[in-house]
């Protein structure tokens, strides 16, 4: 329904089928754009991605972008001493996040 991908400096964006306009079925690739960010420290890059994962506009298919920022917030991962149960001691990276769909408001 709705597609708009962030920019700026130390943002990447690696495309698949995902692009304005793109029609997106429900046989579509689950990478849509794959989003990395460059910064000097640990917590300069995960601020780069929470921004630019609040930017992105994505409408009509499920993503795991509540993920990404539950993880990209916790303390624990921006001081990188995460163990290989790091999900399963913090189910609530798991939770949805509401959002507002602001994407029509440009």
């Amino acid at each position: 329904d709705v597609f708009r991908m962030p920019a700026g400096m130390g943002i990447r964006l690696d495309d698949g089928p995902g692009f304005p306009g793109a029609k997106i079925t429900p046989h579509y690739d689950s990478l849509l754009v794959k989003i990395t960010a460059k910064a000097r420290t640990r917590k300069q890059t995960a601020a780069k991605l929470v921004r630019a994962l609040k930017e992105f506009r994505v409408r009509g298919v499920a993503t795991n972008k509540s993920f990404l920022l539950h993880v990209l917030e916790n303390e624990e991962f921006l001081h990188g001493t995460v163990t290989t149960g790091f999900i399963a001691a913090n189910p609530y990276l798991l939770e949805p996040l509401k959002e507002k769909d602001r994407a029509q408001k440009l």
